[in-house]
């Protein structure tokens, strides 16, 4: 039976627009991450954090309104946005840290170990099958994220240590989102995602306050306008293709996270770094197939 998700309005599936979108969508985070890196040499990370997640409720909130009038926010399953929204939050604030120190390729593939976090925890917390493809999928993830962060090479960055602890925490919030997106709309789950996330971090923007220069008010809207973007053209990508097609593309981000890192910074990842980036991937696309089978 063909998966609903994966199909638009008039039932018909439409793969090549969804792989399009999700491409999109990739190439667009790395901007956005680009954009709070540039940013963090005048702002704190805490204040970039909460700056993205308030423009993109300013942004987002009105076509909520368009669409669901006053009901913009899931009415079920509250527990579980909230808790998703909590990983979340922590995920990219640890992660808007971590790019401050460290070069966004390096960072994004520390970062990747997330996927791998929760099909592992999917394990234990869910029932979810542990099969053999998927537990050297485990391991090999677990291998390529040591040999990024190189605990032998005479001390860890903690930039890296940061990236890391940020993809355990997406891989929570992806359990998570399992919980919470299954009876909400993505528009909605969207909407409570920004509005509590900026809600949430407001004590810490506040406490690492800073006017933002005038000169900046267009990279503060560069960054949460972007953010926004990437968020709505991966929801509309699933409505288009099956999740089968589209997993693999999610490594799309850090082909674009190198390039940008490169052009804007100068940054080029070390061998350990790629050979890391390699395993992850690797580990990754075990996890799709594996997907597949079932």
């Amino acid at each position: 039976m063909r998966d609903r998700a994966a199909a638009d309005i008039d039932g018909t599936e439409r793969p090549a627009l969804g792989v399009g979108l999700m491409v999109a969508a990739m190439l667009a985070i790395p901007v956005v991450d680009a954009t709070a890196k540039y940013l963090a040499a005048d702002y704190s990370p805490l204040f970039i954090s909460w700056a993205r997640y308030a423009v993109a409720s300013a942004l987002i909130i009105p076509l909520g309104l368009a669409r669901f009038g006053p009901a913009i926010f899931p009415r079920r399953d509250l527990g579980a946005h909230t808790l998703r929204t909590l990983f979340l939050v922590g995920a990219m604030t640890l992660y808007f840290v971590a790019i401050a120190t460290v070069p966004l390729a390096t960072a994004i593939s520390a970062f990747f170990v997330g996927p791998i976090v929760a099909s592992a925890l999917a394990v234990l917390l869910l029932g979810e099958r542990f099969s053999p493809r998927k537990a050297v999928s485990v391991v090999l993830g677990f291998a390529g994220a040591l040999v990024i962060v190189d605990p032998t090479g005479g001390g860890i960055e903690p930039g890296l240590l940061l990236a890391v602890a940020s993809g355990v925490l997406f891989g929570l919030y992806l359990l998570a989102t399992r919980q919470a997106a299954r009876r909400s709309d993505p528009v909605k789950t969207l909407i409570f995602q920004c509005v509590v996330g900026a809600l949430i971090l407001t004590p810490q923007a506040i406490h690492a306050w800073k006017w933002v220069d005038v000169a900046d008010l267009g990279l503060f809207a560069l960054l949460g306008g972007l953010s926004a973007v990437s968020h709505m053209l991966s929801i509309n990508a699933f409505r288009f293709a099956e999740a089968s097609t589209l997993s693999p593309i999610v490594y799309v981000e850090l082909i674009g996270a190198v390039i940008i890192g490169y052009l804007v910074f100068g940054d080029l990842p070390g061998l350990n770094v790629w050979l890391g980036a390699a395993a992850i991937v690797a580990a990754g696309l075990l996890l799709l197939r594996a997907g597949e089978r079932r």
